[in-house]
């Protein structure tokens, strides 16, 4: 596996039992090392390459989600790491539980578990990292072709067009299409 450069990981906590922050903090000590592949855990999402979520999203911690992913600066890997932050979890039925981080911003990297384990932890940030590489090149092309933004739907590798919802998704900007299919959604 080849790196460009060591990426920075910002890890935010939603709403968990902690297992899977357990576990992250477990994948970043010398038994498991995931720092042997370059990445740097910090605390800045200015600084941060790929944003790691663990833990379900509520009324409180979703403004802070949108927050952090839209201080990072491009190109940027989302990664849920958990069922709660894949699904919501066993407390997806709860009252106070809006769902998985892909309600709000879009997911790169789907790692699920309940804990995740540090090889699964692992193995998503391997694909994180060939990733982020991915979207360094197509936005270098982009930038020569004179173009300034990517668009996230079409370099996601679990996004398709048919799972991106405009209405949903808080970054999404309506465009003619969204607003013509809605608009004959309403009709019918």
């Amino acid at each position: 596996m080849k790196v460009s450069q060591s990426p920075w990981i910002l890890h935010y906590d939603g709403s968990s039992c902690n297992g899977c922050d357990i576990e992250v903090l477990a994948s970043m000590m010398p038994h498991f090392d995931v720092e042997r592949f370059g990445v740097i855990n910090t605390g800045n999402p200015k600084h941060a390459d790929i944003l790691l979520l663990t833990g379900s999203i509520n009324a409180q911690t979703a403004p802070v989600v949108r927050q952090l992913y839209k201080q990072m600066p491009d190109p940027k890997v989302v990664m849920a790491c958990g069922i709660c932050a894949c699904d919501g979890g066993i407390f997806k039925d709860c009252y106070n539980v809006m769902g998985g981080v892909d309600k709000f911003i879009p997911v790169d990297i789907y790692v699920p578990g309940c804990a995740v384990r540090p090889e699964a932890l692992i193995e998503g940030v391997k694909k994180a990292i060939a990733i982020l590489d991915e979207k360094k090149e197509k936005m270098k092309i982009a930038m020569k072709q004179g173009y300034c933004t990517v668009d996230y739907g079409r370099l996601a590798v679990h996004t398709t067009a048919e799972d991106y919802d405009a209405q949903v998704q808080s970054d999404a900007e309506p465009t003619e299409e969204t607003e013509e299919t809605a608009g004959e959604e309403k009709a019918q």
